[in-house]
């Protein structure tokens, strides 16, 4: 497991200088010394370590085999989504018979601690990261309702919710909310509720809370709304690169379309955005994204083990890295607290209402 975790390394990392060192001498250092199962995990993850790479990372038999259940579109958690205002982390939506709604825990709630470490001015990708964890195992919210400060312990379970929501929120205006693009058959579920809206005159594609997922669930999305142009350039180790771009038969929606992201739109969701921005196919309405430009390939291992390895980095169809930047919205929406009290989704309203004028400029 350790010489098949070294060579994968070795032959796929996207920088081929492996962060300026002999990569030889990780096979030097624990020559003789693995006897069992967690000498080889402590070897693996001490070299992953030594990439810099918060990205890349070894997977035991469990963790891999979790990865895999939310690629067959089987999601565990606790079934919440959070947003950040002021440095405070809120939770912005608790989804319905989920571990947390089940013990209480409601939209508006301020999240002060997680299990224990105090979560006050940090991001919330770090948030949403103590979150989440293994399948099964307990979770204690310290939370601040109004006044009132409590705990809650909620387990993490595997949630049956779907990763494509839609609705007409109006006559013209369709919704359609991607939670993650991590399901295989996320693409197929789209395609059917982009289907069931097309007649609207405008639509909303809500990317807020998503993290991201598999890659060529955002290059089949893009092409949806996209007649032509390039949806995402992929530099890969050596500087090859290597251009995704829309086909005109791969387009069937081609009304005003509006995007709603936020500080956890992270990696596909930024492929998506990027291209419909850069496109000129889509405003984008929210706050910057989290910026994450890197590209990650899952690869077994022994002993049902896995590893998820950046590949590759990738720039926008314009040429920009948003790596560690993010993307800038067309219109910046934030919400206040008030919003949250008072479950005032402030971008959702601020998108319908731009859609509302660009259906009335068509019209004249």
């Amino acid at each position: 497991m350790f010489l098949e975790s070294w060579q994968v390394i070795k032959s796929n990392y996207y920088q081929s200088n492996l962060n300026k060192q002999n990569w030889a001498k990780w096979k030097k250092r624990y020559l003789h010394k693995i006897k069992t199962q967690e000498d080889a995990y402590v070897a693996i993850n001490s070299m992953i370590a030594s990439l810099d790479d918060s990205y890349s990372k070894f997977m035991s038999k469990e963790e891999f085999s979790a990865q895999t259940s939310a690629i067959n579109s089987k999601l565990y958690g606790i079934g919440i989504n959070i947003a950040s205002i002021s440095g405070k982390i809120y939770i912005a939506n608790v989804i319905e018979n989920a571990p947390a709604y089940n013990q209480g825990v409601r939209s508006g709630d301020i999240i002060l601690k997680v299990n224990g470490i105090d979560v006050s001015g940090q991001s919330i990708y770090h948030v949403a990261q103590l979150i989440r964890g293994d399948i099964n195992a307990n979770l204690t919210l310290e939370l601040l309702r109004g006044t009132e400060r409590f705990e809650k312990t909620v387990r993490r379970e595997e949630i049956k919710v779907k990763t494509i929501d839609y609705k007409k929120i109006t006559d013209d205006i369709g919704y359609i909310r991607i939670s993650s693009f991590i399901g295989i058959d996320t693409s197929k579920e789209f395609v059917i509720a982009l289907n069931r809206l097309k007649n609207s005159k405008g639509l909303i594609l809500d990317l807020r809370g998503n993290s991201g997922g598999l890659f060529q669930n955002a290059i089949v999305i893009s092409n949806l709304f996209l007649k032509k142009g390039d949806i995402v350039n992929v530099i890969a180790r050596q500087g090859k690169k290597n251009t995704y771009s829309a086909s005109d038969d791969g387009c069937i929606y081609d009304s005003p379309l509006v995007v709603l992201i936020d500080g956890t739109s992270a990696s596909a969701s930024e492929i998506l955005s990027s291209a419909l921005q850069d496109n000129n196919r889509a405003i984008l309405i929210g706050t910057k994204t989290y910026g994450k430009g890197l590209v990650q390939k899952v690869f077994s291992l022994p002993n049902k083990s896995g590893m998820n390895l950046t590949i590759a980095r990738y720039l926008t169809p314009n040429g920009i890295d948003i790596n560690k930047t993010g993307i800038t919205p067309d219109y910046v929406v934030t919400f206040s607290r008030n919003d949250f009290m008072n479950n005032i989704d402030s971008q959702l309203v601020f998108a319908r209402q731009y859609l509302e004028n660009e259906i009335k400029k068509g019209e004249k």
